[in-house]
């Protein structure tokens, strides 16, 4: 196969194909023209010989009707001598105009014409002779071999030209038969041509389709590793982020828990130094205690800004009061805060203590966005059992809405809520569209139920004792 293959790579196979099929057209086209030009010529062959012919027989028949009126002297007779006499011109015409190109044959057919001509004399002077009543003449001259001798050498002569007309069939015949024969290698090699081609295209095509297998087992190979690394990757991900959530939250919670005890203590004793010195001052000096109950505002607005921090940063009503009264509380201050009605139907559930603070967390960012982008008159948020074995959050408003299927690139909290919803096992679905609002909805796997025993033997969180003075 090695020929083959260095045929079919070859950057001259397709000229060499083309130009043997150009040959084979000029060949084929040749032999058309020579097989047609060869049949005309045998069909002109064929026209000879029959005007030759005719020639002989218009003769003989002038000298049987001549030989008929002369024994019988009826006109009647006469009649194929006349019709010999039209049919021998035509045929002496016609055979003139087909030998005027070729010497040795016109010289024939002038002979042939010329005895022709002295035929028909001789023939023509003894009905003149029997006309005149010369019958003696007439007779003395049919009786003669003169007549005999005109008439075998016409006889050679058109022996020799359908001879030579013969031979020249034989010619276009031999002619016709190399022009078949040429026609039959030429179809057989193109025939034999062809199976090659068809041979290396299917070859090819073979060995394209192997190619094209391999490849694609190839491609689903590394479609495959891809997948599973994009898998792995994407878990690796969503355990990342889980775990930079966590680390975040416990971030807050400590800072939380410093802000509490450090600067509630420091704040705490602020406030009790402030105390005694106004205790021991009395109404000594006007001026001081001015100064010494401003400083009591600054302290009492500082931990009430303590306060709201560490609210934000872990809310305590979520760890002491639950995720219900948390988001009771957070909604009632929104709400306080925006001027936006909020109405909320909240049931309650059992989630674990990081879902709990997820739920949380994706109400508040979406009461964040709410406030910043929605331009919302109303809210609706719902908290409540979703089947059997989930939980089911959704904040609803009336606002501006915006189209979801356009990538939009400042959608980080979006984002980050989905990623909390999911580390969580849960599943979070958006839903808005320009003039009709946003819906955020979460759905979480619930905590199974709690056997009565274990309800009751449970211990109860105590709720932790603020030591700032009032």
């Amino acid at each position: 196969m090695k020929p083959l293959s260095y045929f079919r790579r070859s950057v001259v196979v397709f000229p060499l194909a083309a130009l043997a099929a150009l040959a084979m057209f000029v060949i084929n086209e040749i032999s058309y023209r020579d097989a047609t030009a060869s049949l005309d010529a045998l069909a002109e062959r064929s026209a000879a010989r029959g005007y030759l012919n005719d020639l002989a027989k218009s003769l003989l028949n002038a000298e049987t009707g001549q030989r008929g009126y002369l024994l019988t002297s009826r006109d009647d007779y006469l009649t194929p001598y006349r019709d010999a006499q039209e049919g021998l011109h035509r045929s002496i015409d016609w055979l003139k105009s087909h030998y005027a190109g070729d010497l040795e044959s016109r010289a024939l057919v002038e002979k042939l014409i010329e005895t022709s001509d002295e035929k028909m004399s001789e023939l023509a002077t003894t009905i003149e002779l029997h006309d005149k009543g010369a019958d003696q003449a007439w007779r003395d001259l049919l009786m003669s071999n003169i007549g005999s001798e005109k008439m075998d050498r016409l006889r050679e002569l058109t022996e020799q030209l359908l001879a030579k007309e013969s031979t020249l069939v034989d010619l276009e015949r031999k002619s016709i038969y190399q022009t078949l024969m040429l026609n039959r290698i030429g179809v057989s090699a193109m025939a034999a041509i062809s199976l090659l081609a068809l041979f290396m295209y299917l070859r090819q095509t073979v060995l394209l389709e192997q190619q094209t297998r391999e490849e694609s087992r190839r491609v689903a190979t590394e479609r495959d590793r891809l997948e599973t690394e994009v898998t792995a990757r994407t878990l690796q991900l969503k355990t990342l982020a889980q775990h930079l959530q966590t680390i975040r939250e416990d971030e807050r919670s400590l800072l939380a828990r410093e802000l509490h005890d450090e600067l509630g203590a420091l704040l705490t004793a602020a406030k009790l130094d402030v105390a005694r010195l106004k205790s021991r001052l009395g109404a000594a000096s006007r001026e001081a205690l001015e100064r010494l109950a401003h400083l009591n505002e600054t302290l009492n607005g500082g931990i009430a800004l303590k306060r709201r921090i560490i609210e934000d940063l872990r809310p305590s009503s979520l760890s002491n009061l639950g995720l219900v009264a948390a988001l009771e509380i957070l909604l009632r201050e929104f709400s306080a805060r925006s001027e936006i009605p909020i109405e909320a139907t909240l049931e309650g559930v059992e989630l674990s203590p990081a879902a709990q603070l997820t739920v949380y967390r994706l109400v508040q960012e979406a009461l964040t966005n709410i406030a910043k982008y929605a331009k919302a008159k109303k809210i609706t948020v719902t908290l409540a059992p979703h089947g059997d074995s989930a939980v089911r959050v959704a904040v609803h408003d009336d606002g501006i809405g915006f189209d979801d299927s356009v990538p939009r690139i400042a959608r980080h909290g979006l984002i980050g809520m989905r990623f909390r919803v999911e580390a969580e096992g849960g599943d979070m679905r958006l839903q808005s569209a320009p003039g009709e609002g946003t819906l955020i909805e979460a759905t979480l796997p619930a905590l199974p139920a709690m056997p009565v025993d274990e309800a009751a033997a449970a211990p109860i969180a105590e709720a932790p004792v603020h030591e700032e003075a009032a």
